[in-house]
């Protein structure tokens, strides 16, 4: 194990944001991780865990200690006739996990193909796409308590999941650092969701009426493929923003306005609103400020278009934030996390 001073981090996020850490550190297992506990400096200075990179905006340098999140491995725990449990290493790039479980015929999370990130980042986010969430197929999560030095596993019900929310984004911000994750796939009996109407289009468009799990996640690349910019022609963390849910009053007075307003009904009382619609409304969506800019292909994406910083990615995402706040009383809260 080797710790790093004033290491660069711009190939560590993807939005290619150059900034440095005072400290980094890769952890290739949680033996490493153990020993990092007992340096000086993992108590001096203030800690940052990193997966991927791919959900992070770095305003400024870091001035602590990076944990790059590097354990890797896939191991099956149990099974059955008809599910699989399988134990999956914090580091695992997740679309190459899904893609592994594709090649098996586990079903499950095909629907969050090409999500960018590590396995391990899923379950803090609560990745979700498609009408699918991660929590669905979660069993537990194990990793350890950086107060205490702790080994500690999570249920599913004790990962507290919510709209792109867990325990981990929350109460346990940077205090837990997930070591693995244990998913509960399906082997045969595979329950579909392919409601969301991109995902149908495609499968209609291609005469697919009765769907495996590849041709859905195939389904999802090419939707994820013909929106989405790549990260690594340029810099982007994907959605930025999340869907927000307003009251169902509030989405029938907008719609007063806005007939062909998208409203998705979550219950009784609260729908949910496009960010990406929301945006677009307000004339943001291809528009370029300086070296930043919006996606022209997505509004809920912001880019990097070559030597642009994080302030400038910040400025532009609160100006949007008050734009869509002015125009429609709905606020919009970042999905991304802000350094």
């Amino acid at each position: 194990m080797i710790i790093h001073e004033n290491a660069s981090l711009q190939r560590l996020n993807t939005f290619g944001i150059q900034v440095k850490a005072r400290y980094l550190v890769h952890i290739n297992s949680q033996d490493e991780l153990s020993e990092l506990t007992k340096e000086p400096i993992f108590t001096q200075v203030p800690r940052l865990i990193l997966g991927g990179g791919s959900n992070i905006l770095f305003t400024k340098d870091f001035d602590g200690l990076v944990m790059k999140v590097d354990i890797l491995g896939k191991r099956v725990v149990s099974e059955t006739d008809e599910t699989v449990l399988v134990d999956i290493g914090a580091g695992e790039v997740w679309h190459s996990l899904v893609l592994y479980c594709i090649d098996k015929d586990w079903g499950g999370i095909e629907n969050l193909s090409l999500i960018p990130g590590t396995a391990g980042a899923a379950p803090i986010q609560n990745i979700g796409a498609y009408g699918v969430e991660i929590q669905k197929v979660v069993e537990y999560v194990d990793g350890m308590d950086l107060i205490t030095g702790d080994h500690r596993r999570f249920t599913h019900g004790e990962c507290q999941f919510g709209y792109r929310e867990s325990v981990f984004k929350q109460d346990l911000r940077e205090k837990f650092f997930i070591s693995s994750i244990t998913l509960r796939l399906s082997k045969k009996y595979h329950q579909f969701d392919t409601h969301y109407g991109a995902i149908r289009e495609v499968l209609d468009r291609n005469k697919i009426t009765h769907p495996t799990i590849r041709e859905v996640s195939d389904a999802v690349i090419s939707i994820r493929r013909s929106k989405l910019p790549d990260p690594s022609v340029i810099g982007n963390a994907g959605s930025f923003f999340k869907n927000p849910t307003v009251d169902r009053a509030v989405a029938e007075t907008i719609r007063k306005s806005y007939p062909n307003i998208p409203l998705y009904q979550i219950d009784n009382q609260n729908v949910k609103i496009p960010a990406g619609w929301l945006i677009e409304q307000c004339g943001w969506k291809g528009k370029q400020v300086g070296r930043v800019g919006v996606h022209e292909q997505q509004a809920l994406v912001l880019v990097n278009l070559g030597g642009g910083n994080g302030e400038e990615i910040f400025q532009l995402a609160t100006k949007i934030q008050e734009s869509v706040g002015k125009k429609f009383g709905v606020s919009l809260m970042t999905e991304v996390n802000i350094i």
